[in-house]
């Protein structure tokens, strides 16, 4: 009889112990499972030039802000609206402003070039593809980047002029202005520009003031930098450690802290409605009004359905057409190219 005992106690004791592993494992473990992170797309070396492209031959410290400021897409909507709405801020009194703001800093650094804000607006969907990849890919980001300019040095477009100075270490390839002061934008075709045509990005949207319809760079105005220096987010702060494969500010590595591009199940499409940010009406690869002459945004996507990353894949963000602010930018008829000058030191600078 007490033999029995001890048997049915064990059986208990055994049949207990396995429903509590079951239980668990129905538990945290599976509730874990649902909320892990989905495993970032890796995007070719093709598709990753394609994504840089546009950005590549842009003076290191302004590529260093692009790619930090892509992994805040949102952010990017917010601060180009808000240019928009006080196109009366220029200088010290728009430095200030933007310093009030609760942007990443470097999305406050890029309204020092409206123009390149408003690129990174109008192509949300480039952008947002962008910031995955930095966060994702960060060194065949930036080996892309180095690429693009060996190409574009080798199709003879790439050379130091009276706007930036262009200098080769080994395999790299550095891009400073001339005048650490004034910073040019360089426009171009950045399908066309690097010799073989590049497929254009799908709906890509050639906002003026960057876009030169040619072969070629085009330079416009000079952005001084002066009144943004004073603050911690000012142009001196960026730059690109190319052999570290790294964004630098303040002297140290770049951390992003987006949770649209970091952590996406933290991120709803309709939070990005929040605010009236509704583009709509993208283009979807056509041309904007009718088409310019030698744009070749028509091209067939490079990217195949469902196979673009990005916070905001869903949207085909080719551009709206709306009217531009005159600041920052220069028109393209009559020759003039480039991105005009912006709230800097000095005046203008040719």
């Amino acid at each position: 009889m007490k033999l029995s005992k001890q048997v049915l106690t064990l059986l208990f004791c055994f049949s207990l112990s396995q429903f509590t592993a079951q239980a668990e494992s129905f538990g945290p473990t599976g509730q874990s499972s649902e909320q892990q992170q989905p495993a970032p797309v890796q995007q070719s070396l093709q598709e990753l030039r394609q994504l840089v492209a546009p950005i590549a031959l842009y003076p290191d410290a302004l590529v260093a802000q692009i790619l930090a400021a892509s992994t805040y897409p949102t952010e990017i909507v917010e601060a180009d609206r808000w240019m928009q709405s006080h196109p009366d801020l220029k200088g010290q009194e728009l430095a200030t402003e933007v310093d009030k703001q609760p942007w990443d800093p470097s999305v406050k650094a890029l309204t020092q070039f409206p123009s390149v804000l408003e690129n990174m607006d109008k192509n949300l969907s480039w952008t947002s593809s962008l910031g995955d990849a930095y966060a994702n890919q960060q060194q065949d980001v930036t080996d892309a980047v180095q690429v693009m300019r060996q190409q574009a040095h080798k199709a003879g477009h790439l050379n130091s002029n009276e706007q930036e100075k262009v200098t080769t270490q080994a395999n790299t390839i550095i891009i400073e202005p001339l005048n650490p002061e004034v910073v040019y934008v360089p426009a171009y075709d950045p399908w066309l520009v690097y010799g073989e045509p590049i497929v254009a990005y799908p709906g890509w949207y050639p906002v003026p003031g960057i876009f030169f319809d040619g072969p070629a760079i085009s330079f416009g105005f000079g952005f001084g930098v002066g009144f943004f220096g004073g603050f911690g987010w000012g142009w001196h702060h960026w730059g690109c450690d190319w052999h570290g494969h790294r964004v630098i500010y303040n002297h140290n590595t770049y951390i992003s802290h987006s949770r649209t591009i970091i952590n996406r199940n933290n991120f709803s499409h309709n939070n990005f409605n929040h605010g009236n940010f509704n583009h709509g009406n993208a283009f979807h690869g056509s041309r904007p009004g009718g088409g310019r002459p030698g744009f070749h945004g028509s091209s067939a996507p490079h990217f195949q359905p469902g196979t673009r990353s990005g916070a905001f894949s869903g949207f085909d963000h080719g551009g709206n057409v709306r009217g531009f602010s005159s600041r920052g930018r220069s028109s393209f008829g009559g020759g003039s190219h480039g991105g005009g000058f912006h709230g800097g030191s000095g005046g203008r600078h040719h």
